[in-house]
């Protein structure tokens, strides 16, 4: 489901470069990350939900795009959002 306020924080803390930096894409992409699974697991067990697929899809769009934009600018944070993230190349 959502995210709570404390999750959030701590994404951002993680993988910002302050408290408040919440826009930059590795921060935007580990946010898409965390609804993504959760909106995978709920998929998982609500296999009929077309609504929530359409999500899912819409949501992968936006981390592909935000993805592709870190690697052609800033190489050395793509390669190390995507290990401690565990995504795919």
């Amino acid at each position: 489901m959502a995210l709570t306020k404390e999750e959030t924080a701590s994404l951002v803390k993680k993988f910002g470069k302050n408290e408040k930096d919440t826009g930059s894409a590795a921060v935007q992409v580990a946010l898409l990350t965390n609804r993504i699974s959760d909106l995978t697991a709920h998929l998982k067990a609500n296999k009929q939900d077309a609504a929530a697929r359409r999500s899912l899809f819409i949501l992968v769009g936006k981390r592909r795009g935000l993805l592709t934009y870190l690697a052609k600018n800033d190489g050395e944070a793509y390669a190390k959002l995507i290990s401690e993230l565990g995504l795919r190349k």
